[in-house]
């Protein structure tokens, strides 16, 4: 792989103009097949399996031509204090506005409150429901607009009134200012550590060239996959977070190889020989863990996760062809100002990283193994407790901020009509075997009425052919509280004998119901999901550093920066701790799909330290150093670029922490602590200070199982058995003379 990955860095080096007319080509292919595509699709929930959704598919199926899946929203009214919805005036108002909807452009249907029962029992708050004839991707800006106006005239009558419902999701595509800030905080950090403009701009331009081609391919294919506005979010926050981390890494050996006296393209093709081999290693984890989340069977999770492997796909080309090539165009330009003064007289450029601070902390790190040892474990098992009393579930509006209307009709119809108004169950009776369908569905629904924790069903809706029906039945309490969760179980639970009773069958669905089922599914997943990552990680890192005990310790550094992860999320989503510094309006349950999309990227990301900062340690002891000394030269080397890597992920991530949609809010927390976990606490403090312990013990392989392993070459050590071209170089940074190995 290394010398294959060398020939390619010293072409895209030669052919420059090449590389970047592909590149450049590339992306105004897709940004162009992006302007012409409808966008993205619809975030509808379903998995296949579980009985709400089978319940779901059965009542499209029973009731053909109905709007089962269609848009729909709902308009609350609330009357002045010590008034009623019902008085003469603001019934007026009430009955205008929904006149006004039902004119709307794309909509089927308006129930009006006074003739539904749509009205609270103390007449103080009443809704009217506005039914959509096009699913809820497909509401136009005009539909909403429409809908907006009917409010704002229901509100110059008195009344106080509020929109909420999916029709008036506007999704939370990226292009804000959380990638803004994310960038700026990266272009900081790359200053710092590199200390040139130039140096810091060109892992950001090719991450940014990269995050481009990623956006505007998901969006070009978003309607015919049906990817959603969080699977572009989510390609977008790892795109750029790897990235620019990946192009980093390429040219901190870049200015390496540079200070070791290599000519440019030789350099690049080192650069890319070595630290691209390590990119490809780390990036091919990151997209196999993604891509493994299709084993889950969520469609919208393996949607996810293979718009996410995608961007980071296009990031691992990038880094390992346009980075040299912009090399090629600047090849003086990512060294230092004394780098550059240095090659324009044609000298070599010195690397000053005999005693860095990677090399003070391994030393601090190795004399003291134990006590370092002990805290890290103990911080980390610590704030991983939480995780324990883990509970998983879909927040909808009443996760919004307060400033949104649909919050805010949410909050009132809560107190209107009760905390299970908002969260319905969908119970459909499939009635086609039993002898009177009515007295069926009759009976099913008394029996279901006299459950406790529900408050009333509503009638039941029969199919054409008299054999289906269908009706709601409303809980005491939120749809994301642990008793509405208890009551479904109780329902089905109780099943046997009223379909025994009743002579018909019956399934319990709705929006509750579905984000129920789909939180067991995936909490019973997560274990497994975990295990099999885990032994993953062992097996890949065994074949990479040649050691049984060094993967061991990794893939157990990593379940604790996992569980550390997931114990800071619940610790501020669920519990509340420091949740309005994060601008969390409600606690509650974390949103199901987070935790194993999580633990799928923390494990590439983990891999990408570990293989990044172990490598140059396994790179010195095989070359004859000891188990310290390899330590503290693989820190001495890595430890900065390291850092500064796992700064610009986390600030990438923690900038997404502002985004409105609770989904990508707690996944960038999570990524971003898992990374603030994994970086400094285990790859650079728990990592050196177990290798210290170990001692020669931790390089030990077994003969039979070393014959057996492929062979790897991570390190590039057949790039090192290569002559060192030190020729002059010209004034822009070129050979004078013919690079060693340009025929390779």
């Amino acid at each position: 792989m290394a010398t294959f990955l060398y020939r390619l860095g010293h072409l895209a080096f030669r052919r420059r103009w090449t590389v970047a007319l592909i590149w450049l080509a590339t992306m105004a292919g897709v940004v162009l097949a992006a302007s012409q595509a409808k966008g993205t699709s619809d975030e509808r929930f379903s998995m296949p399996g579980i009985e709400a959704q089978q319940a779901y598919d059965l009542a499209q199926e029973r009731f053909p031509g109905t709007t089962v899946d269609s848009a729909s929203a709902q308009v609350v009214f609330v009357a002045p204090a010590g008034q009623k919805v019902t008085a003469s005036a603001n019934r007026a108002a009430v009955e205008k506005a929904v006149a006004a909807l039902a004119d709307g452009p794309q909509v089927d249907r308006v129930d009006d409150p006074f003739q539904s029962e749509a009205v609270s029992k103390d007449g103080s708050t009443a809704y009217a429901t506005v039914t959509y004839k096009v699913k809820v991707v497909d509401v136009t800006d005009a539909s909403k607009e429409d809908l907006q106006q009917a409010v704002d005239q229901a509100r110059e009558a008195g009344l106080t009134v509020e929109a909420g419902g999916e029709a008036l999701d506007s999704g939370s595509g990226p292009g804000g200012t959380s990638e803004l800030i994310g960038i700026s905080i990266a272009a900081l950090v790359l200053l710092i550590a590199f200390g040139s403009m130039a140096a810091a701009g060109l892992p950001l331009l090719t991450a940014l060239i990269g995050v481009v081609v990623s956006l505007a391919s998901v969006t070009a294919v978003a309607d015919l996959f049906g990817l959603s506005d969080t699977a572009s979010t989510l390609a977008t926050m790892l795109g750029l977070a790897v990235g620019i981390d990946y192009a980093l890494f390429i040219v901190s050996r870049y200015r390496e190889e540079r200070s070791r006296g290599r000519v440019p393209q030789e350099a690049a093709g080192m650069a890319v020989g070595t630290a691209g081999s390590a990119v490809v290693f780390a990036g091919l984890t990151v997209v196999i863990a993604l891509v493994g989340l299709s084993v889950v069977g969520i469609p919208m999770l393996t949607k996810m996760g293979l718009a996410a492997a995608g961007a980071v796909a296009v990031a691992v080309l990038v880094a390992l062809t346009l980075v040299p090539a912009l090399f090629g165009f600047w090849p003086n330009a990512a060294l230092s100002r004394a780098g550059r003064s240095s090659a324009r007289d044609g000298g070599r450029i010195e690397a000053g990283t005999e005693n860095n601070g990677g090399t003070r902390w391994s030393r601090f790190v190795l004399r003291r193994p134990v006590p370092v040892l002990m805290l890290g474990v103990a911080c980390l098992g610590a704030i991983a407790v939480p995780m324990a009393n883990l509970q998983l579930g879909m927040p909808g509006d009443e996760a919004k901020s307060t400033s949104t209307s649909e919050r805010r009709a949410y909050d009132a119809l809560a107190e209107a009509f009760g905390p299970g108004f908002n969260g319905p169950l969908t119970i459909v009776v499939d009635a086609k075997d039993a002898s009177d369908p009515k007295d069926a569905a009759q009976k099913i629904s008394k029996e279901i009425a006299a459950t406790k924790g529900i408050v009333n069903v509503s009638p039941a809706q029969f199919n054409d052919a008299g054999d289906t029906a269908v009706f709601e039945a409303v809980p005491s309490t939120a749809p994301t509280a642990e008793k509405t969760k208890d009551l479904v179980k109780t329902i089905r639970a109780d099943r046997t004998g009223i379909e025994s009773e009743a002579g018909a069958s019956f399934q319990v669905t709705g929006t509750t119901a579905v984000n129920i089922d789909i939180a067991d599914a995936v909490q019973a997943a997560l274990l497994p999901y975990l295990a099999v990552v885990i032994g993953l990680a062992f097996l890949l890192l065994l074949v990479v550093f040649r050691s049984v005990l060094v993967p061991i310790k990794a893939a157990l550094g990593f379940l604790l920066s996992v569980l550390a992860a997931l114990g800071s999320v619940v610790l501020v989503f669920q519990d509340g701790y420091g949740a309005d510094l994060l601008g969390v309006e409600q606690t509650g349950p974390i949103m199901s799909l987070m935790p194993i999309f999580l633990v799928g990227i923390v494990f590439g990301l983990a891999m990408d330290y570990e293989v990044f900062l172990v490598s140059r340690m396994r790179e010195a002891y095989v070359h004859g150093e000891g188990p310290a000394q390899s330590v503290t030269t693989g820190f001495r080397h890595s430890a900065r670029v390291v850092v500064a890597a796992a700064l610009i992920m986390i600030a990438v991530f923690a900038s997404f922490v502002a985004e409105t949609d609770s989904m990508i809010k707690m996944i960038g927390f999570g990524l971003a602590v898992a990374v603030l976990f994994d970086a400094f606490v285990v790859r650079m403090t728990i990592v050196p200070a177990l290798l210290a312990l170990l001692g020669d013990r931790a390089w030990w392989l077994p003969a039979w199982l070393d014959r057996l392993l492929p062979q790897v070459d991570i390190e590039g050590e057949a790039l090192a058995q290569r002559p060192a071209d030190y020729s002059h170089t010209d004034s822009n940074g070129h050979a004078t003379d013919s690079p060693a190995g340009a025929q390779a």
